[in-house]
């Protein structure tokens, strides 16, 4: 601004001594005209700079915001879920391994008869018996899952509903399977009577099997959300059918993490 008025000035002091020796009336009316127009481009000139000052400040103000707020990215985890669930079939190990075990007599069986080293009538017997005991170790591991998960501090929530499927399972599924079995040792059912009252629990079991992974990958949602909000995640990703590729320098395996979490609680 001051250097404006000195220029002004400056541009009124040539124009006097340039007009000396004149017609004083003339000059001086040529000397304010001349005044006046630069006076207009001072003006014109302030109001620039002022324009230029602004855009300066505003810049300013936007580096300044660049550097005090890092470039943000989007922070993503992902879980492999079968692996985090493997904490539930962990905890009855040796229930599963009994299960296994009935499994594997079960395709020896199967074999046998292939290779014609038992009889039709034989086989059938002892298919029938080992189809009850393979279902049977089965229903012994969710049976044995859901009583963990009631005992559990992380199933408070739901323990009431767990209560109230053991209790439909011990009636529909447990009693019905030893009824069945205790009918098969004593020989005195017949094939087709086996097979829908097989299927029957069979369908019965399926459903509980389903329910009870409901609620077990429930816990395991439950958990992953709780992690990603302790440690700022702000997407979660599913591993299975989901990630192709995954740089571990900007995606991260929650998956131990989870499995602490639901160990923790089970």
């Amino acid at each position: 601004m001051q250097r404006v008025i000195m220029i002004v000035l400056a541009g009124c002091f040539l124009l006097l001594l340039s007009g000396c020796g004149g017609n004083d009336s003339d000059r001086i009316g040529e000397i304010e005209g001349q005044i006046t127009t630069l006076q207009t481009r001072a003006a014109a000139l302030e109001s620039q700079l002022e324009e230029e000052h602004a855009r300066v400040t505003e810049l300013r103000s936007q580096i300044a915001t660049l550097e005090d707020t890092e470039e943000e990215t989007l922070a993503i985890a992902y879980l492999n879920i079968e692996r985090a669930f493997s904490v539930f079939t962990d905890a009855v190990s040796d229930l599963r391994e009994r299960a296994t075990t009935k499994q594997e007599e079960f395709i020896s069986l199967q074999e046998q008869y292939q290779n014609k080293g038992i009889s039709a009538e034989e086989y059938q017997d002892k298919n029938n018996q080992l189809l009850i005991e393979v279902l049977q170790a089965q229903i012994d591991i969710d049976m044995g899952t859901i009583d963990r998960m009631i005992a559990s501090s992380g199933f408070s929530d739901v323990r009431s509903n767990l209560e109230q499927l053991r209790d439909q399972a011990q009636t529909v599924i447990v009693d019905e399977v030893k009824r069945l079995a205790a009918t098969i040792r004593v020989g005195v059912i017949n094939p087709q009577e086996f097979e829908s009252r097989y299927t029957q629990v069979k369908n019965a079991f399926t459903q509980l099997d389903q329910s009870l992974t409901q609620a077990a990958t429930s816990k395991i949602v439950e958990a992953a959300h709780k992690i990603a909000q302790k440690n700022g995640y702000d997407l979660v990703l599913q591993s299975k059918n989901v990630i192709i590729y995954g740089d571990t320098r900007t995606i991260t395996d929650i998956t131990d993490l989870v499995r602490h979490e639901i160990a923790l609680h089970l």
